[in-house]
Formats: C-alpha cells, structure tokens, sequence
C-alpha cells in the first residue's frame, strides 16, 4: 500500500535516482536477516547445488551491484539475493541516461555497463556479514578495459569464493562489448575451468558452487554447446536468461534505446529459454528462471518449466519491494491447487 502511494514520486524521478534511493531505504530497515516471511514457509523450501533454499525466489544481479542490501533483502521474504555484478577494479560504466522505465510495457531497458565501485569495495561488506544466515551468490565479471578477460574473471572467483553462497559467472550482459562472445564454446570452456581452478585455490571446505549466466539471444547450436559444458563441469546451476537485444513489439517511445530489455516483454522469450535447457541439459542441470516474473503464475510456469529456482528485479520497479513475499504466498497457493507437496516435485511437470 505504501508502495502505491509513493509511487507516483518515485516515477517522477529519473530511473537511476530511484534505484539509489531504494537502496537508501533498504538500508534504514531494520534488520530481520534471512528470518522475512518468505523464510519461514517449510513447504517451499528447496535444495539446489547442495544449499538449502527457504523459497525458491530471489533477487537478480543488478538491484544489489556493490553488495550494500544483501540482508534487508533477505528481511523482506526473499529466500536469496545474488549481488553484483562486480568487476575487479571500479567501473563507471556507461554514459548517462543508461536506465529507462518503458512503463506502457511494464519494462526496463538498461545499457549500464558493469558500473561497480570494485571487488574492494564489495569484498568489505562481505566479510562484514560473514557468518550471518542467508543465501548470497556473488555474480563476477570482467572490466571492460580488461587485457584478459578470462584473468578478471578468475581473479574475482579467487577473492569472493571464500564469501559467496554461490559464484555466478556473468558472460551475457549485452552492455559490455564482446563480453557474450565468452559464451563461445571454446571460450566458454577455457573460462569455466579457469574459474574453478581460482575457486578450488581458496576453497578449503565445500567451495561454492559455479552458476552460469546466459543470454536469451542463442541459436540451437549455442544452447546445445552450453549445455555440454554445463554437464561436462558440473556446474550448480544455469541461470536463463539475462536482458534480451530483441525488440518485440513495443508501446513505449523509449522502445529504440539501446541496452538490454528486461520486464514483461522479455517473459515468453526467457520462458522458452528455460524449456530449451531443460532439454539440452536433460533435466541433469538445476535452472534458475528469470525474465518477465511478475507474479505468482509467471514463477510458477518457469518452475513447471523447468526451473528449481526464479529471479526477479525489473518487476519490483512496477511492483514494489514486497513482490517476493507476495509471489510465495501465491506460490504455496498453486501448488496446493496442483496437487504438489514441494517445489521439486513440480519441477519439469508441465
């Protein structure tokens, strides 16, 4: 209701001003941990890569860049957030105006570019909730300046390891030049093993687990080739799919900005996406679904898709911050309906 209310403010306010002032009201919340609503819901608990999940819903790479809300978010239901992405050194990242709400579309266009305040930064605050209860993956990327890329990459899997629920390997942003050309099969092999190599160097318990993220934008061929890989080094998780280069149909005037599109416009797409690793993967790879997820239908046709886990970011933009908790209240809903007792037991099903 409060959402409602100053909602009209917020849309007065340029997009990015917005995000940072939604970061600023996170964190003068209170702080409930990992214990919000979401959390406490036993019948969506769900396991993926060996960690325990309180719910099957998350909040995507981009909302958190520099690791400054992991908990407040966490407090609000979510039942994990993945920060990021962060880069090595500090990045500015694109020129501004670089984020647009399309509101007549219930979308975002971003051209970002890995803006980040660095690994130093970030690695700070991770060690400052050290041993707090949650689940936090930590998406890395390279710099755009970058002489080796695959360096940058394995340089942040070896910093953030120790700290990270999860690695996420972010090699489809359509922001950073060349960088989706890593999903090459051959590319992409000599950077999953260069991560896992840097990851085991610091790992001397249970090394976190590997997520790979990729872009909605792939041919059959690029789909099959990711999915050998995925198999081939046992990766945690694919994460499908990041903001999409694709127009479809649009209403907004602001439609031919350049960047990636993410939010409603995106969902069939990624939708599909999910369907298409399910089967390249034969269901032996965990996906984690995220595009268009605006509500409880949306998280529950990924899951019965194929996903064991959602992602969601551009909705909370339309939506409001209690988006997550409302979806697992629906969630638990549906799958009562369906006849399901967990959210294993329906991944896949549809």
């Amino acid at each position: 209701m409060l959402f409602r209310l100053i909602k009209p403010a917020i849309f007065a306010l340029d997009s990015e001003t917005a995000h940072r002032l939604a970061i600023a009201g996170l964190k003068a919340m209170p702080s409930r941990g990992a214990r919000g609503s979401g959390a406490k819901r036993s019948n969506l608990a769900t396991q993926v890569a060996g960690l325990e999940f309180p719910n099957p819903i998350g909040v995507a790479a981009g909302f958190d860049k520099d690791a400054e809300v992991p908990d407040p978010l966490l407090g609000l239901g979510f039942g994990f957030t993945e920060v990021g992405s962060i880069t090595p050194r500090p990045q500015a990242g694109n020129p501004k105006p670089r984020l647009f709400r399309l509101v007549e579309d219930n979308a975002v266009i971003n051209r970002m570019g890995f803006n980040n305040a660095g690994a130093e930064i970030a690695l700070e605050r991770l060690k400052a909730r050290s041993g707090r209860p949650g689940i936090v993956g930590i998406n890395i990327g390279a710099n755009k300046d970058s002489e080796d890329r695959i360096a940058d990459y394995a340089a942040m899997a070896r910093t953030m390891a120790p700290y990270a629920s999860y690695l996420a390997v972010n090699v489809s942003s359509p922001n950073t030049p060349g960088l989706r050309a890593l999903q090459d099969e051959g590319a992409l092999s000599s950077l999953i093993d260069a991560v896992i190599a840097a990851r085991d160097e610091v790992s001397t318990n249970t090394p976190p687990p590997i997520f790979l993220k990729v872009a909605p934008d792939l041919e059959p061929d690029d789909i099959d080739a990711i999915a050998r890989i995925a198999l081939d080094r046992k990766l945690g998780a694919l994460i499908v799919s990041n903001t999409t280069i694709s127009r479809p149909a649009l209403r907004s005037h602001l439609a031919g900005e350049t960047g990636g599109l993410s939010g409603a416009p995106l969902r069939a797409l990624a939708l599909q996406r999910v369907r298409d690793f399910r089967e390249a993967t034969c269901g032996a790879v965990p996906l984690v679904g995220v595009g268009g997820i605006a509500s409880a239908e949306d998280a529950w046709a990924r899951i019965r898709a194929g996903a064991s886990l959602v992602q969601l970011y551009s909705a909370m933009v339309f939506e409001g911050p209690s988006l997550g908790a409302r979806i697992a209240s629906g969630l638990e809903r549906l799958m009562k309906r369906d006849g399901f007792t967990s959210i294993a037991e329906a991944v896949g099903t549809e």
